[in-house]
Formats: structure tokens, C-alpha cells, sequence
């Protein structure tokens, strides 16, 4: 039995040092780290703990929005942990078995809380940015250099995949979408 760890933050200006801390505090041998945001559905490095984790094993994260945003993806990772007989221990949720009825309805509802929360903050975040461009403080995102929408063209020409134009240009994947339109 192994107890592995799964860090995340959500930008790559913020710091996972207090969470890798925490979870080497509690056991975690193995730690898995990423700077991916939690809403979108690149996480690199949460497949391979998947991939990695096996019968027996217990995966711990400081809290449970750092494993999942939503209901949705929360009950996929879940169902992923469930089937291969992997544990799920959340440091801020005090003495929290998975193991049993109780502990499995305890985390579907701290599935939905984070869920609930991660609407809560789009909302707040859609009213800010209004405020903002009533007051005339908010443009949006700035457009793509001229030069990188050339390139952006040159690629999908060549055929190479839009994901990949993306990662390799480091630009969103709707952006790339958009300029081909």
C-alpha cells in the first residue's frame, strides 16, 4: 500500500509548496504536481497519478477542489479510484473513510460544495468584469501578435492539429480556433 499525493494550483504564479508540504507531512511518498487549472480538462500529471495508482493505495490532497471543479469531473476521477480499489484521504476533511457508505456520501457532498463554490466564483468574476468595462478599465484579452496568427495559419495548413498548435505556440486552444475562423 502506497500513499501518493496530487498537488495542484491553478496559474503558474501560484505556489505549490504549501500543499507538496502538507502532503509529504501525512506519508505521501509519491507527490504529483501540476499548474493547470482545475475547470478545463488538461491535466497532465492528475492522468499519470491515475495511471500510477494502484489496488491498496491511498491518494491525498490538501482539499478536495484540488482534485476536481465539478460534480462531473469529481465523480469520473472517483469512479477511476473506486473500480481499482484506491483510497481518498482530503487533509481538511477530518478522519474521512471512502471505505464505507458514509464516507462515500460525505464525498459527493463535498463534490457538490465544490462545485457550488467554483459557480459562485464565476459569478463573482463575471459581475467584476462588468463593472470593470462599465467603467471602462476592462478591454478583454489582448489580440494575438500578427506574427503568431501567421504561424497559427502556416500550421493548420500544414495540417498539424489545433491542440498541438496551441501547446506548441503557447496560446488557448479557442484562440487558435478563432483566428482560423
Amino acid at each position: 500500500m502506497g500513499i501518493v499525493g496530487y498537488a495542484r494550483v491553478s496559474s503558474t504564479d501560484q505556489d505549490l509548496e504549501g500543499q507538496i508540504t502538507q502532503l509529504r507531512t501525512a506519508g505521501c511518498a509519491k507527490v504529483f504536481q501540476e499548474q493547470a487549472s482545475g475547470a478545463r480538462g488538461d491535466r497532465p500529471q492528475l492522468g499519470q497519478m491515475l495511471s500510477y495508482v494502484r489496488e491498496g493505495d491511498v491518494l491525498v490532497v490538501t482539499k478536495l477542489d484540488r482534485l476536481a471543479r465539478s460534480m462531473v469531473d469529481f465523480w469520473r476521477t472517483w469512479e477511476q479510484l473506486r473500480v481499482r480499489d484506491v483510497g481518498l484521504r482530503v487533509l481538511n476533511v477530518e478522519g474521512l473513510n471512502t471505505a464505507t457508505p458514509t464516507g462515500q456520501l460525505i464525498m459527493g457532498v463535498l463534490a457538490a460544495v465544490a462545485q457550488f463554490e467554483r459557480e459562485l466564483i464565476r459569478e463573482r468574476q463575471a459581475e467584476g468584469i462588468a463593472r470593470a468595462k462599465q467603467a471602462g478599465r476592462y478591454t478583454g484579452r489582448q489580440p494575438l501578435a500578427p506574427e503568431v496568427v501567421a504561424k497559427v495559419r502556416e500550421l493548420a495548413a500544414l495540417g498539424v492539429p489545433k491542440a498541438r498548435i496551441a501547446r506548441q505556440l503557447k496560446v488557448g486552444r479557442t484562440s487558435v480556433y478563432a483566428y482560423l475562423e
